[in-house]
């Protein structure tokens, strides 16, 4: 085998541990279910009029992408700045490394300590970031992305941005919502998930 053909195998290799074939009109049904579901059940917004105010970028599969994901082992507790005066124990769980908008990118995913006490939220996880439409079209606080030790399958874990959202602390005052740290900041505008609430507080 020539080295070129060695080369291109081993790039298109690589490239397929972040590709994964998804049935796009399938996929486009349960996102849009999905979204239907967070605007009728969102816990704060609870009336008709505050649904209203609520915007969100058009649906897009390609902000659904397969993360590789490393596991970060015996990472210290730290207080997670918040919006509020109480911050957050919280600690890094792991990293996400993945391709968007034709750049690698990472995030880093972490686990409350307050939660883990709990058998109910005991594995569920956070994904905090910002990106360049932050504090322009969307929340300046950042968003967030739920996800729990359970997606994570074969060091994979499938990131999809259309299910981003906003923190609390975008509707009204009074809650401690963690602020991503620096190291979430993403170098790309994601024009995926929730946007700016339409009243401001």
């Amino acid at each position: 085998m020539s080295k070129l053909k060695l080369l291109l195998l081993l790039i298109l290799g690589t490239m397929g541990g972040y590709a994964q074939k998804i049935d796009t009109p399938g996929y486009m049904d349960s996102i849009k279910a999905f979204r239907a579901d967070y605007i009728k059940n969102h816990e704060l917004l609870t009336t008709a009029e505050q649904k209203a105010l609520l915007r969100f970028y058009p649906l897009d599969p390609a902000y659904r992408v397969v993360a590789r994901f490393e596991k970060y082992a015996d990472s210290p507790w730290f207080a997670m700045a918040t919006s509020g005066k109480a911050p957050q124990m919280q600690r890094k769980y792991g990293r996400l490394t993945f391709m968007l908008r034709g750049k690698t990118l990472h995030l880093v995913v972490y686990q409350s300590q307050a939660l883990l006490q709990r058998e109910a939220t005991r594995n569920y996880l956070l994904i905090a970031f910002t990106d360049l439409t932050s504090g322009v079209d969307s929340y300046g606080g950042g968003r967030y992305i739920d996800c729990s030790i359970g997606d994570i399958q074969n060091g994979r874990l499938v990131l999809d941005f259309n299910k981003a959202y906003n923190p609390y602390c975008a509707y009204t005052t009074g809650y401690n919502c963690p602020i991503p740290p620096h190291e979430n900041d993403l170098p790309v505008a994601v024009n995926a998930g929730e946007k700016n609430y339409g009243k401001g507080h």
